[in-house]
């Protein structure tokens, strides 16, 4: 028994509880350094490391450092517990002929026949449990990765223009006319980008050295300050991206005929095929490479309406590198507006 009790203590990394000093005249009392009889040992706190390390983290249970990651929709039916996390998704019903899988921002949503049996349901959801886990981490990461980069705005803000970092300036001395901002490098007091014409690759230098000047009054709310900066963003991706369309159609030998910015969420363009484009704002936070990816991929599906082999080697023709620049769309966080 004793050599059991030593084992568990090792396991745990505590040292067997000793009788405290008894004051002369007085007996003994209970051991106070001793977890109450109801206490398991999955509930023992683990407080070496704290003893150890007075700045380390607070102690955990046993049980809380190995509580299974939790994925949970908000309009969850039905849940499931996957490569050991417990996944709660939105079950639907509808008109197709397969049982479908999605992975959003919001969780995972499963959608199957009417008349498929709920057994089967979860039959297919234990059989796509490794690619679900693995979307549920991807998107989660990604959730993280866009909070961190919210933009606090004020004067001094920072945000990403073409790939590079530029800084909001509260510049109340000048108008800027009709543009309502000027880009300027911080190591000079020249205009980097002619806000009227010229294209983006036009001049911008490669260090991180630009800020954005803004016509506001100091006081400016974040609000006012947000939508004068994202009102010069918005003109800056409607004259790029016209161009970068003007640039590619030839090469495929299509032809489009309108553009409208979008503000979506998780989409990043979209082609129909009278040649109207829609492309995303927000995509003037990436490099330009990335940028004319999109332009192309939107443009190769004049020509091909799916995402078919030929469609891709539709853009493999003007860009190569189509697949890593595809990656760091998906991967690179923009700022969280």
């Amino acid at each position: 028994m004793q050599r059991f009790l030593q084992f568990t203590l090792d396991l745990f990394d505590l040292e067997p509880a000793r009788p405290a000093a008894t004051p002369p005249g007085k007996r003994a009392g209970p051991r106070s350094n001793q977890p109450p009889a109801h206490v398991g040992p999955s509930d023992v706190a683990i407080k070496k490391v704290a003893d150890d390390a007075p700045d380390a983290l607070a102690p955990q249970t046993l049980a809380q450092v190995l509580a299974p990651a939790t994925y949970r929709h908000p309009a969850a039916t039905r849940e499931a517990l996957l490569e050991g996390a417990v996944v709660a998704y939105q079950f639907r019903r509808g008109k197709r002929r397969t049982i479908g899988f999605s992975v959003g921002a919001e969780g995972l949503v499963v959608s199957a026949p009417k008349w498929v049996p709920l057994y089967d349901i979860d039959k297919a959801v234990q059989e796509k449990s490794g690619w679900i886990v693995r979307k549920l981490q991807e998107t989660r990461a990604r959730h993280d990765r866009l909070e961190s980069a919210r933009i606090e705005w004020k004067d001094g803000a920072t945000l990403p223009f073409l790939g590079e970092p530029v800084t909001v300036v509260i510049d109340p001395r000048h108008a800027f006319g009709a543009v309502g901002g000027e880009l300027k490098s911080l190591a000079g007091s020249g205009s980097v980008l002619n806000t009227g014409a010229s294209t983006p690759d036009s001049g911008l230098p490669g260090e991180a050295n630009l800020s954005l000047h803004i016509a506001l009054a100091h006081d400016a709310t974040p609000e006012q300050i947000r939508d004068s900066v994202q009102a010069w963003l918005m003109r800056q991706a409607k004259r790029l991206f016209t161009e970068r369309l003007n640039h590619f159609a030839p090469h495929l030998g299509v032809q489009w005929r309108k553009l409208s910015l979008s503000s979506a969420g998780t989409r990043w363009g979209s082609a129909s095929a009278d040649g109207a484009i829609r492309l995303n704002w927000r995509l003037i936070h990436f490099k330009q490479s990335v940028i004319d990816y999109v332009v192309v991929h939107e443009l190769s599906h004049l020509r091909v309406m799916d995402h078919s082999p030929r469609f891709w080697d539709t853009v493999r023709t003007v860009v190569p590198d189509y697949a890593e620049l595809r990656s760091q769309l998906k991967e690179e966080a923009v700022p969280r507006w």
